[in-house]
C-alpha cells in the first residue's frame, strides 16, 4: 500500500503541472489603451477582467511591447484595439491571434463614416529646417484620419456591441449579464451625453489650443470650437514658426485657453503664453486618474468635460 501511494501522487502533480502548462497564462479582456479598457469594462463586468496594456504615462504613440505583454496579449480571452495607424507596437502581436479573439475598432461595420480626416494644416505645424523628416513619419504613421476614436461617444456605444458580441460568441453562458451590461452602458453614456451637453454649452465658440490634435470627436460632437493645436505628434515640440503663429494669437485674444496634458507638459505652452491673458488648463486623452471600471468611461467623458469648462469659464 505504501509503495503505491508514491507514484500515484506522482501521476496527478504531472497531470497537474501538464494542465498548468497547457493552459494560457491567464485569462482577460486586454485593451491596449485605457479608454477602451473603460469600454470594455463596461460590458464585461462580472463576467471576465479586464487589462490595459499601455502603463499609465505611456503615450500610444510610441510604446513599445514588452515580452510579458506578448504573453498577456496571448493568453487573453480577447484583445481590443484601434488599429495599426494609433498603436503601431501592435500589429504584429495581433497577427498571431485568432481573428475572433480580436476587435480591431477601426475596422468595425459602421464606423468608417464617422472617421474625422487629419487636421489638412498638419504639414504646416513644424518649421521645414528641422522637422520635416520627423513630420512626414509621424504623418504616414497617422494615415489619413485621426485616429483618437474613444473620444466619440457614438464610436464608443459602436465598440461596446462590438465586444458585447465578441464576448457572447466566446461566453455564450453568461449571455443575461452580458445583455444587461450593454442596456445599462448605452443608457448611462445617453445620460452623460445629455448632461455634457448642456455642461459645455456655455462655452460654445470660445476659442482655446490644446496641445495636439487627440480631441477632435469629442469636440465635434458637443460642438466645441478650438482655435488650433500645439503640435499634431506629442513627441516632438512644435517648430518656432508655429509657436509664433499661436503666440500672435493669444496677443489678439482669440483664445482664452491653452491646455496641456499630463503626459506632456512641454515648457513651450507656458513660453507662448507667458505674458497674456490666457489662462492655462490640463486635459487628459487617457484618463490615467481614473480605474478601469464599469463606469470609467461615462466618468471619462464627465472629467473631459469638466476640464473643458474649468479653463474656458474661467472657474
Amino acid at each position: 500500500m505504501l509503495h503505491n501511494k508514491k507514484p500515484l501522487f506522482t501521476l496527478f502533480s504531472v497531470l497537474g503541472l501538464a494542465a498548468s502548462v497547457a493552459a494560457p497564462a491567464h485569462s482577460a479582456v486586454v485593451a491596449s489603451i485605457k479608454p477602451l479598457g473603460f469600454i470594455a469594462a463596461a460590458i464585461a463586468d462580472g463576467v471576465t477582467p479586464v487589462e490595459v496594456l499601455l502603463p499609465d504615462g505611456a503615450s500610444e504613440h510610441d510604446y513599445a511591447l514588452r515580452p510579458s505583454d506578448i504573453k498577456r496579449l496571448q493568453g487573453a480571452d480577447l484583445v481590443v484595439w484601434i488599429g495599426p495607424e494609433m498603436e503601431a507596437f501592435m500589429p504584429r502581436a495581433v497577427a498571431q491571434l485568432p481573428a475572433q479573439k480580436s476587435i480591431e475598432i477601426s475596422e468595425l461595420p459602421g464606423i468608417k463614416p464617422l472617421l474625422i480626416k487629419g487636421d489638412e494644416e498638419d504639414e504646416h505645424h513644424h518649421d521645414e529646417s528641422d522637422h520635416d523628416h520627423e513630420a512626414s513619419e509621424h504623418e504616414h504613421h497617422h494615415g489619413e484620419y485621426n485616429m483618437h476614436l474613444w473620444m466619440s461617444p457614438e464610436i464608443a456605444r459602436q465598440s461596446a456591441v462590438a465586444i458585447h458580441a465578441k464576448l457572447l460568441e466566446l461566453m455564450p453562458q453568461s449571455r443575461d449579464k452580458l445583455d444587461a451590461n450593454l442596456q445599462y452602458f448605452e443608457a448611462e453614456l445617453a445620460s452623460a451625453n445629455t448632461q455634457i451637453g448642456s455642461q459645455l454649452a456655455p462655452v460654445k465658440g470660445k476659442g482655446y489650443f490644446v496641445f495636439h490634435d487627440a480631441y477632435s470627436y469629442f469636440e465635434k460632437h458637443f460642438g466645441l470650437t478650438p482655435t488650433g493645436h500645439f503640435t499634431v505628434n506629442p513627441e516632438i515640440q512644435p517648430g518656432a514658426q508655429r509657436l509664433h503663429q499661436i503666440r500672435t494669437q493669444l496677443v489678439e485674444q482669440k483664445a482664452v485657453c491653452v491646455f496641456a496634458e499630463p503626459q506632456f507638459r512641454p515648457a513651450v505652452i507656458d513660453a507662448v503664453a507667458r505674458g497674456t491673458k490666457v489662462r492655462s488648463g490640463t486635459l487628459d486623452p487617457l484618463g490615467i486618474d481614473i480605474t478601469v471600471a464599469k463606469d470609467s468611461y461615462v466618468k471619462f467623458l464627465s472629467q473631459l468635460s469638466s476640464q473643458y469648462t474649468s479653463c474656458l469659464k474661467g472657474a
